[in-house]
C-alpha cells in the first residue's frame, strides 16, 4: 500500500484520517524544534507573548540537524528521541499543534492529549537522518539561533516519510506491535 499523502498545515479532518501504522509522505512546511526551543515556547505561551510561528496545524520535528554540507540545504537530519519534549507537547497541542516527529515512546499523558486536540505523533526512522535530509528542500532559521542546533528552523519538506504511531483515537503502534510478538505466557 502506498503512504498517504498529506500536506501541512494538517487540518483535524486530516488528522482524524490517519490510523496507528499508516505509513505517510508529508509535504510543506514543518518546525524543527527540541527541548530548549519547547521550553521557551511555552514560557511565551504562558507569558501570553506572540510565537515566532503560527502553531495552529504545524508539525514539529524534534531533530537536532548537523551542518549543511557544500550545496546542500542541510546535514544529516534524523530524529532525536520524543520523550525529552513530553512535559511541553500537551500546552502545545492545547494551543494547535497538530503533528509531531521523532523516535521512542510518548506518555500516557501525550497520548491522552492527542485524542483531546485531535493531533498525531509520527515516527521517522532513526539512523537515517541522511537519507531523511535527502527530503528536505528549504530550511531557515527563524528563532534562538543562539541555541545552535536547538534553534528553531522553518524546513520545507517534501514527501518526508513517517509512520504513524499514535493516532487521535489512542492507538499505540509501539504496544501493538509488542503484543502481536508477545510471547504466551
Amino acid at each position: 500500500m502506498p503512504a498517504k499523502k498529506i500536506t501541512t498545515p494538517l487540518t483535524d479532518e486530516v488528522v482524524r484520517g490517519l490510523r496507528a501504522g499508516d505509513e505517510v509522505a508529508i509535504s510543506g512546511v514543518v518546525y524543527q524544534a527540541r527541548d530548549a526551543a519547547h521550553k521557551r515556547l511555552v514560557a511565551l505561551i504562558e507569558a501570553g507573548e506572540p510565537l515566532p510561528f503560527e502553531l495552529q496545524g504545524a508539525v514539529v520535528y524534534y531533530m537536532g540537524p548537523s551542518p549543511a554540507g557544500p550545496g546542500k540545504v542541510i546535514g544529516s537530519a534524523g530524529p532525536t528521541t520524543s520523550g525529552r519534549m513530553d512535559a511541553y507537547a500537551p500546552l502545545l497541542m492545547a494551543h494547535g499543534l497538530k503533528g509531531m516527529i521523532g523516535k521512542g515512546l510518548r506518555t500516557p499523558e501525550v497520548k491522552q492529549a492527542m485524542v483531546d486536540t485531535t493531533a498525531v505523533y509520527f515516527a521517522a526512522t532513526g539512523g537515517a537522518g541522511a537519507l531523511l535530509s535527502r527530503r528536505i528542500v528549504g530550511n531557515e532559521v527563524i528563532a534562538y539561533p543562539e541555541l545552535g542546533a536547538e534553534a528553531i528552523a522553518r524546513l520545507e519538506v517534501k514527501d518526508f516519510p513517517a509512520i504513524v504511531v499514535n493516532d487521535c483515537y489512542g492507538a499505540d503502534l509501539y504496544e501493538e506491535g509488542r503484543k502481536k510478538y508477545a510471547r504466551e505466557a
